[in-house]
C-alpha cells in the first residue's frame, strides 16, 4: 500500500472499538513530547481526550490530542507545518469549523492519533477537559458511554461522521452538568 492509498484508507475507516489498551497514555505521551519538540514554544498546554484517555473505556484505538494555542489564527499558521510533520488535514472541513483546527496522524491505512487545536483555556478547551475528567471520575457514567459506543459503533459501522454525531446529545449533557 502506497502513502495515498494508506491515507485514502485512513480516511474511510470503519468504526472499530477496541478494549482499553493500557499503551494508549504512552503512545499519547510519545506523541506529546514530538510536538513539543518539532514546535517548541507554540503549544500553551497539551492534553490526552477522548476515550483512550479514560482508564478501563473501549475506544478506537486513536489517540485524541487537546493542543492549546494563544489563538485560532496560530492554529491556522501551524497547518503546513503540521502537514509537513506527518499529520494530514481536510482544509474544506477545517474552514467549516470556526473554534478549532483538526488534522489526523496515520499509519498503515489506519487513523493513530487526531489532533484538536483549540485556544487554550477557552470554551472548546474546557469542554473536552470537562467531558474527560467527568468520565475518569464516574465509572457509572464511563459505562452508560461505552453502552452508548458499542449501539453506535453497530448502528453506524461504515460512517464515521454518523457515529461521532450521535454522540454529541450525550457529550452535550455531560459538558452542561459538570
Amino acid at each position: 500500500m502506497n502513502e495515498e492509498e494508506s491515507l485514502l484508507a485512513a480516511i474511510h475507516e470503519d468504526v472499530e472499538l477496541h478494549s482499553y489498551d493500557a499503551s494508549w497514555p504512552q503512545a499519547f505521551e510519545v506523541e506529546r513530547d514530538r510536538l513539543l519538540f518539532l514546535f517548541p514554544g507554540i503549544f500553551m498546554d497539551i492534553q490526552h481526550i477522548g476515550s483512550t484517555a479514560v482508564p478501563g473505556l473501549i475506544a478506537k484505538p486513536v489517540i485524541d490530542i487537546l493542543a492549546g494555542v494563544q489563538s485560532i489564527t496560530v492554529a491556522e499558521r501551524l497547518a503546513p507545518s503540521l502537514c509537513r510533520s506527518g499529520y494530514a488535514t481536510s482544509t474544506e472541513f477545517n474552514e467549516s469549523l470556526s473554534d478549532r483546527k483538526w488534522f489526523m496522524r496515520w499509519a498503515n491505512g489506519r487513523r493513530t492519533h487526531h489532533l484538536h487545536l483549540v485556544v487554550h483555556d477557552g470554551p472548546v478547551w474546557h469542554k473536552r477537559l470537562k467531558f474527560r475528567d467527568a468520565l475518569r471520575s464516574d465509572p457509572e457514567l464511563a459505562a452508560k458511554y461505552a453502552a452508548l459506543k458499542t449501539r453506535l459503533a453497530a448502528t453506524h459501522p461504515r460512517d464515521r461522521e454518523a457515529y461521532t454525531d450521535a454522540k454529541a446529545e450525550f457529550v452535550g449533557a455531560i459538558v452542561r452538568e459538570a
